[in-house]
């Protein structure tokens, strides 16, 4: 790609002097090859892009495209005796880095070019505060330390926008929420005023507003500093609010490259295409009254709201006890679900939006007895209540659950078709060719062939692996399914497809779901009904038009201003102010949740209020 830029120039004084219209780095026929059993494997083909001073260039691609491999050669940080740069030229301040030896690149990294990595908690050292690594990325080279160190530490994270930056650098990653996280690791990047920023998928794991709150951070710092930007994503609605110029990678080539507008507006590629084909869209199914696959017709749903309901809670509760002191006595609580009340109906789909830590996750578990939960649950009209493990087994075959990282719900040490054969045999349902024709079938059902059963998990995708994990919630012929962020970690094509089998299956067998989410644009498209949740409350509920269309709550508006939409000519969202994370859950013993007042809007459609106390 070349071309483009805002032309800012560079801010940071160590660099050479150069035209601010010439290229910052220029990257050249990039070969990368990683090592195979059959021999060295071509994952990054004779790749060249231009990136000019103060330019945001995406890369996009699904997964398994080169996009990470590109960046991690760029910073010569591939997996030794695995992968290689094999050929190609990336020139920096008119140095070619990938011929720098470690030494050298050690001065090259985080001096000149920082890095966000996908996912901070494993990036973040466990045993060491925010403090002490903060001052590991500001250096030694800094001349600072002690008290003027702790002060420049202090100064970043306040530049991240992270609250009560003086506790935080005392605590440890586990104490910080994703969102904030994420703001360290943009701090450590950022802490030696590098001239070029590589984010590698930043928000692929982050609610929708904790990411419009990242991406709006990155447009500011970038704004004031004239870094330069190098985003790797998979979402083309991340593009269009961040890119100047994008560049489309599949199976290692790139196939499409140039302005923003251009590539969005007249793309050239049929993967391109695709790709924006896939991403789902907030508000394209305004006016419509079922799901996006919903048959024609609505007997089905009329049929079923005569039907008794497969699912009715009333009144959750979900706490837990946190521990303290020489006799581990109940010290504090966690309040991680309060009150919530639904039911869902033969063939519907409710959806469950709400931030990470709202409760969503928390009151699945609890329709399968997977957490300690009071209230009322009945599943099929039978209640769950006080059930033992033995009694609730029966219960199960009725509800099954599709948890979000498909590769950590698959034993890597089983045979997939043994996987989905294993609830078969646990609950006497099949055994011998009986039970290899169920589970053959079971495999074809999600889109997957007989001859696949013989792997592990580690040969398939991820929407491969989701698929698996589909076919064995299907085994038992459950009247319920809970899907909690079954779709959240997918590329959205892949996203697409693995939606399209959902509904499939609904109006094929009339099975119900639960749908855990927090992408509004996802629930938006599967949804009957929608409950929001909000520190563990529901705080608006109503069918899929109500919500979407006529949203009560702020929280709810909230929500779908933060999607991200694929659209190159929408006004980007500037500098959007960090409203800190949901209120913590963890309360001492004596507190009393405050009472809700509910509100019928009309028609189903119900909000509920915080009562004011006078």
């Amino acid at each position: 790609m070349r071309g483009g830029g805002s032309g800012r120039p560079s801010h940071n004084p160590e660099s050479m002097d150069m035209n601010t219209a010439s290229p910052l780095l220029q990257v050249r026929d990039l070969v990368t090859q990683v090592a195979t059993p059959d021999g060295a494997r071509t994952v990054v083909d004779r790749l060249s892009f231009d990136l000019k001073r103060g330019e945001t260039l995406c890369i996009a691609g699904e997964s398994g495209s080169g996009k990470s491999m590109t960046v991690l050669s760029l910073m010569q940080l591939l997996p030794k005796n695995l992968a290689r740069v094999a050929g190609g030229s990336a020139i920096m301040n008119g140095r070619d880095i990938l011929k720098l030896d470690e030494g050298q690149m050690r001065g090259v990294r985080g001096r000149h070019i920082g890095m966000i990595f996908q996912e901070p908690m494993t990036s973040l050292n466990p045993i060491l505060t925010i403090g002490r690594q903060l001052a590991e990325a500001v250096g030694s080279r800094s001349g600072l330390s002690g008290a003027a160190m702790a002060q420049r530490c202090k100064e970043l994270l306040d530049e991240v926008q992270i609250s009560d930056a003086a506790r935080r650098l005392l605590q440890y990653p586990h104490e910080l929420s994703g969102g904030m996280r994420q703001r360290v690791m943009i701090a450590m990047a950022l802490a030696q005023k590098p001239e070029i920023l590589i984010a590698d998928e930043p928000t692929t794991a982050l609610d929708v507003t904790v990411q419009a709150q990242i991406l709006a951070l990155i447009r500011k710092l970038q704004a004031e500093n004239g870094v330069s930007v190098i985003l790797i994503t998979h979402d083309m609605g991340v593009v269009a609010e961040m890119a100047d110029h994008v560049m489309v990678m599949n199976k290692g080539k790139d196939v499409e490259h140039g302005p923003l507008r251009e590539v969005f507006h007249h793309p050239k590629d049929d993967y391109t295409r695709k790709l924006l084909a896939a991403v789902p869209r907030l508000g394209e199914m305004t006016g419509t009254d079922r799901p996006k696959r919903a048959p024609a017709q609505a007997r089905a749903e009329e049929e079923a709201e005569k039907a008794a309901p497969v699912l009715e809670v009333d009144d959750l509760v979900v706490r837990f006890d946190i521990k303290g002191g020489i006799l581990q006595r109940p010290v504090r609580r966690v309040h991680a679900v309060e009150g919530v009340s639904f039911t869902v109906g033969r063939s519907e789909t409710l959806s469950l939006v709400g931030e990470s830590g709202c409760g969503k996750s928390t009151t699945g578990k609890a329709l399968l007895n997977l957490v300690p939960w009071s209230g009322g649950i009945r599943i099929g009209g039978k209640s769950t209540r006080g059930l033992s493990r033995a009694a609730m087994r029966p219960v199960l075959r009725d509800i099954q659950m599709i948890f979000q990282d498909p590769y950590a719900s698959l034993d890597p040490r089983m045979r997939v078709g043994d996987l989905v054969a294993e609830p078969l045999v646990i609950h006497g349902v099949a055994s011998g060719s009986e039970l290899k024709d169920r589970v053959e079938y079971l495999f074809r059902r999600v889109g997957l062939s007989a001859e696949q059963m013989r792997r592990y998990p580690h040969e398939f995708s991820g929407g491969q692996r989701q698929r698996i994990c589909i076919a064995r919630a299907l085994s038992l012929s459950p009247k319920l399914i809970v899907a909690d962020e079954s779709v959240a970690a997918l590329d959205v094509s892949i996203q697409a497809q693995v939606l399209d089998l959902l509904q499939d299956i609904q109006n094929e067998t009339g099975i119900s779901y639960l749908f855990i989410s927090h992408d509004m644009a996802v629930v938006e498209q599967i949804s009957h009904r929608v409950a929001v949740m909000y520190a563990g409350r529901f705080v608006e509920m109503g069918t899929r038009a109500q919500v979407f269309e006529n949203p009560q709550h702020n929280y709810t508006r909230k929500l779908m201003d933060a999607v991200p939409i694929a659209d190159a000519d929408r006004e980007r969202r500037l500098f959007l102010p960090n409203e800190g994370e949901l209120p913590s859950p963890v309360k001492p013993l004596d507190y009393a949740p405050p009472l809700s007042v509910r509100r019928e809007v009309g028609n189903g459609h119900v909000v509920w209020q915080e009562a004011k106390v006078a």
